[in-house]
């Protein structure tokens, strides 16, 4: 099971997140990254984030240790701001702490023109998405961190995030195991990735004894309001049945198909002069004030 610590100091929240995690020291004096029951995503975004996370370390993916973080409210009581205030005191009890990795970077597109991933790595990490219907890690949000290693060794890429994962247990009834999701835009889909490697390597590690061990790190508390399942092990079945068919179905959901990083930018670019062409005429002419400083702008034919 999970490790549960005690939160003893809250140190700030992550704007940059949409969930509003925080930055929180522990007792086991410990600093993690804490997404909080009390956010808008809710607890399917924390069950999500401990299923792919957890699945993803048992396949030999890098994913930073999860812990469980019991969190009183009382200790952020000098958060100036409102809404987190708020959100701290609907997350009062157990909440999901990921570790913190110090010096860790995005993995952004301009970082991708510099940093190397292996296709063998890429196709393992793009096959894991595939499985797990993990929709956000594209070339634009790739939840992906670069952690150096001082010197040890290279740096090396790790997962963050899935809590945008497992979509299909938003509907049940609507989302076929052997249903194909347009990965072309992933993160990684530049780096050649070696997708049919991967699904040789992974899908023989992927079985119930192993999806019942995952499943089982969720607390019942997360489970226990889950719609159409009498009980928290009701809900975990429906997990580990849908993640089988997905894995014995894997040639249907395969991707393969992936465009080159060249392509891609040929594509934003396209994208951006149809957006261009399509924008009113007055708007086409509104300064842009982030080019040039304003003294330095022609104001002159938008005075006309």
């Amino acid at each position: 099971m999970l490790t549960e610590v005690i939160a003893n100091r809250y140190v700030a929240p992550l704007h940059e997140g949409g969930s509003l995690p925080g930055l929180v020291e522990a007792d086991d004096l410990g600093t993690y990254v804490v997404k909080f029951t009390g956010s808008a995503q809710g607890r399917k975004a924390l069950v999500a984030e401990v299923i792919v996370g957890e699945l993803a370390r048992a396949l030999g993916l890098r994913f930073p240790e999860l812990v469980l973080v019991h969190f009183d409210p009382a200790v952020a009581g000098d958060e100036p701001h409102q809404e987190v205030q708020d959100l701290l005191r609907a997350s009062a009890g157990v909440n999901l702490g990921m570790d913190y990795l110090p010096g860790a970077r995005d993995f952004t597109p301009e970082a991708a023109r510099t940093f190397a991933v292996d296709p063998v790595e890429a196709g393992r990490v793009i096959w894991l998405d595939a499985l797990t219907v993990n929709v956000d890690r594209t070339v634009h949000s790739s939840n992906l961190m670069i952690w150096p290693t001082f010197g040890i060794a290279p740096p090396r890429l790790w997962l963050i995030d899935h809590g945008a994962a497992l979509v299909f247990h938003h509907r049940w009834d609507a989302s076929a195991p052997e249903k194909a999701y347009d990965f072309r835009h992933h993160a990684l889909g530049g780096f050649a990735p070696d997708t049919r490697a991967a699904d040789a390597e992974l899908a023989p590690k992927v079985t119930e004894t192993l999806l019942r061990e995952v499943t089982a790190q969720v607390p019942d508390a997360w489970l226990a309001d889950e719609p159409g399942f009498a009980t928290p092990d009701e809900a975990r079945d429906a997990y580990v049945g849908y993640l089988l068919a997905r894995v014995e179905a894997s040639a249907a959901w395969l991707p393969t198909d992936f465009p080159s990083r060249e392509q891609l930018a040929a594509e934003d670019a396209d994208r951006a002069a149809r957006t261009e062409r399509g924008r009113p005429d007055w708007l086409k002419r509104v300064p842009d004030l982030h080019g040039k400083p304003a003294a330095e702008q022609d104001w002159s034919v938008h005075l006309e």
